[in-house]
């Protein structure tokens, strides 16, 4: 076959690997090379069928989340583009469905889904049989879109009678550092600590933030088997997801400082919760077929946001909160007052955000970096897709910088005003096409007056270094009579 340019400047002879409707993949002389096809002609024996060719979406990794998301995101994406989606059987899937147009019945895509292990998922990616995988944590060897968002929760039987836990009481406990009830405030009775196979995208998970493998006492296969066992024992203890708690009773959560640490839907968007956990897409770096491409551009539209929240997790759609609302952040601003922290600074907060609303994006970094951390980055994107959908008339955009409160008060101001300049920058890189003054928010600094968490731990200071995006009404020009 021959691609020749449209100008007639250039004609590439070879042989063809593979078209996605959108890419022609050539075998060539000067070896295998990618042409887009809206640029070329295509002529000879070996052109493809330039309709929209079958695409074949395999996916592999975290069983009980896949299965739970899956089928409903795909069924949003298939509505949202007037195609028909109908649910198959496969061997080995644990779902399979298919993509179809509906006025000539041709597939266009077939979608497979089997469960795998975190470490075979990656596996399979790298070795091009999977072109995606449900994961709970990143990788940075891989791509990564986030298409929900949950939380790991401490879980005990409903008639515990331990009131709250600490991060820090937990993590003694989930290590095998701490045996006993007794040891965290309750009775003397030995904690029976159940968690899944250690082989399991949660237990991944889990194991990253703690830094070990939890030291189970009983292991299960499954989430649902986890929170029922739990729930029968009165002296059980176990990490699940907020979504999968079952009849087992959530346990409050609180820092070392007794800063109380809920999961509400806000607090996980904005990864204030310092157990959020996102539940990722994972792409290799090649090329997807065509509708896989399209999909993941899907994730950040409203359908998919929709089709999340139904499936019982939390949605990646922005959400605002007033100041008003925000009533344990004021309570924990007010108990670090109370240590020594300047009670002007918080006044001057109250008084600039009154009359405004949080936006559930935030944006914290790399430890160590000034590199926006992977959700951030995506966060960005979408705060730069929302500002040229002109989604904020009538607001001006704060991005309001926070620190934590390891240093003097006036250098930790300078600190989170550089935080904020940082991304304000990376917002106007981001979104080079739009004008200046549509994409140049207000920039302010309230050091380490709104704290999320106690300083004291590494996880804390690094929930408290974080840049918010806040909405004030924009002044009006009152013309002079």
């Amino acid at each position: 076959m021959t691609l020749s340019a449209r100008d007639g400047s250039l004609a590439l002879d070879g042989t063809l690997l593979s078209w996605d409707g959108e890419f022609y993949r050539l075998d060539t002389v000067y070896g295998a090379l990618t042409v887009d096809g809206a640029g070329v002609i295509c002529e000879g024996p070996g052109c493809p069928d330039l309709t929209a060719p079958l695409s074949v979406i395999r996916i592999v990794g975290a069983e009980e989340q896949g299965v739970q998301v899956l089928p409903g995101l795909f069924a949003a994406f298939a509505a949202a583009r007037g195609l028909d989606y109908a649910e198959s059987a496969a061997d080995g899937a644990l779902w399979a469905a298919e993509i179809s147009d509906p006025k000539t019945d041709k597939p266009l895509a077939k979608m497979r889904f089997y469960a795998a292990t975190p470490e075979a998922a990656r596996s399979a990616l790298v070795a091009g049989t999977a072109e995606m995988a449900v994961g709970l944590t990143a990788d940075k060897g891989l791509g990564s879109r986030i298409m929900a968002l949950d939380a790991l929760v401490p879980i005990v039987a409903a008639d515990n009678a331990r009131p709250r836990i600490s991060t820090a009481d937990l993590a003694q406990a989930l290590s095998g550092k701490v045996t006993n009830w007794k040891d965290i405030g309750g009775p003397d009775m030995p904690i029976a600590l159940h968690a899944l196979s250690a082989e399991t995208s949660l237990q991944e998970a889990l194991a990253s933030r703690l830094g070990r493998q939890v030291a189970a006492t009983v292991v299960h296969q499954g989430l649902s088997d986890l929170a029922a066992a739990v729930a029968r024992d009165p002296w059980a203890l176990g990490v699940t997801l907020q979504s999968a708690a079952g009849p087992a009773r959530i346990l409050p959560l609180t820092d070392s400082c007794g800063f109380a640490l809920t999961p509400s839907r806000l607090a996980i968007k904005a990864e204030d919760y310092p157990l959020a956990l996102p539940i990722h897409l994972l792409t290799p770096r090649r090329r997807l077929p065509l509708m896989a491409r399209e999909f993941l551009e899907f994730l950040s539209l409203p359908p998919a946001h929709q089709a999340v929240a139904a499936a019982g997790m939390v949605d990646r759609g922005p959400e605002v909160q007033p100041l008003s609302a925000d009533g344990l952040r004021l309570v924990n601003a007010l108990r670090g007052a109370e240590d020594g922290l300047p009670l002007a600074d918080l006044r001057a907060l109250a008084q600039q955000m009154a009359e405004a609303d949080r936006l559930s994006l935030t944006f914290r970094f790399e430890d160590g970096s000034a590199q926006l951390d992977a959700s951030s980055q995506d966060n960005l994107a979408r705060l730069a897709e929302m500002i040229g959908a002109d989604m904020f008339q009538g607001k001006r955009i704060v991005l309001a910088g926070f620190s934590d409160g390891q240093g003097p008060p006036d250098q930790n101001r300078v600190l989170s005003q550089q935080r904020a300049e940082a991304v304000a920058k990376a917002l106007a890189d981001a979104a080079p096409d739009l004008p200046a003054g549509q994409i140049t928010p207000d920039v302010m600094a309230f050091g380490e007056v709104l704290p999320m968490a106690c300083d004291t731990t590494t996880a804390g200071r690094r929930v408290n270094r974080r840049v918010e995006v806040w909405l004030r009404p924009a002044p009006t020009d009152i013309p002079v009579p």
